[in-house]
C-alpha cells in the first residue's frame, strides 16, 4: 500500500483529499504547510506528494525545489488557484510532475495519482530499476542479468528504502523506527549487522553502493 502525503494549508480541502484517497486505499498523511511536510518526510517514507502552492511557512514551489535538490524522486502533483502558463511553468522547472487547478475534481485527482505511481515504476508491485538490478518488493527478489535471488525480508527493507531515495542520508534510528517499529527490542546495531551483511551481497555491484555517513548513518549512492 503506498503511502501518499496531502499538503494543503485548506482544512476542509485537506479533509476532503484525504478521504478520497483513504477510500481508494491509500496511507495517508497530511500537513498544513511545507515545514510539516519536511518534518514528516523525515520519519516516513512517502510515496507521492500532493502539495498546495499558496501556503505559508513554505510554499509548494520551495517545499518540492527543497526535495530535489535533496535528492527525492518520488512524485509531485502541484494542487493551486493559480492557472496561467508562467505558474505552470514554474511549478515544473522546481520539480513538479503533474500540476492541477482549483477547484480540483477528486475522482480526476486519483487518476492523476495513479498514472503518477505507474510512470515513476513504483506501481502495485512497487519496483524499482537501478542498473542491471530490478527489486521487486512484493516477492522480496532481485533480478540482475536474468538471474533471481531473494532477500530475507528486513535485508531487502533496508536496501529498498535507501535506494528508494538514493543519496539521502538516514540515520539508525530512522532506519529501526521504519523497518523493525518502534517496539522492537533491538538496538541500532542491529542495522549495522544488516548494512554488513548487503554490502556482502552486493560487493561487486558497479550499478550501486552503500556509504556510511560517519556521526550521522547510511545512504545509498547510485553508479549507474
Amino acid at each position: 500500500m503506498f503511502n501518499i502525503l496531502a499538503c494543503e494549508d485548506d482544512c476542509n480541502i485537506r479533509k476532503l483529499m484525504c478521504e478520497y484517497l483513504k477510500k481508494d486505499n491509500y496511507n495517508v498523511y497530511e500537513s498544513e504547510n511545507g515545514e510539516e511536510a519536511l518534518e514528516l518526510m523525515d520519519n516516513v517514507h512517502i510515496d507521492l506528494l500532493i502539495t498546495d502552492i499558496m501556503m505559508p511557512e513554505k510554499d509548494g514551489y520551495v517545499l518540492s525545489e527543497e526535495l530535489r535538490d535533496a535528492g527525492y524522486e518520488l512524485p509531485i502533483l502541484m494542487i493551486t488557484a493559480k492557472e496561467t502558463i508562467d505558474d505552470k511553468k514554474t511549478g515544473f522547472a522546481v520539480g513538479a510532475d503533474d500540476y492541477m487547478v482549483k477547484p480540483i475534481d477528486m475522482d480526476e485527482m486519483l487518476i492523476r495519482v495513479a498514472a503518477l505511481l505507474r510512470r515513476a515504476k513504483i506501481a502495485s508491485d512497487k519496483r524499482i530499476v537501478v542498473g542491471n538490478y530490478s527489486f521487486d518488493y512484493d516477492t522480496f527478489t532481485i533480478t540482475v542479468y536474468d538471474e533471481v535471488f531473494e532477500l530475507p525480508k528486513k535485508e531487502f527493507q533496508l536496501i529498498f528504502k535507501l535506494l528508494s531515495q538514493p543519496n539521502r542520508i538516514f540515520t539508525r534510528q530512522q532506519l529501526m523506527e521504519e523497518i523493525w517499529g518502534f517496539d522492537v527490542e533491538s538496538d541500532e546495531r542491529t542495522v549495522d549487522v544488516h548494512i554488513k551483511r548487503l554490502r556482502e551481497k552486493f560487493e561487486g555491484s558497479r550499478d550501486f553502493e552503500i556509504c556510511t555517513v560517519r556521526g550521522l548513518g547510511y545512504k545509498a549512492v547510485r553508479l549507474a
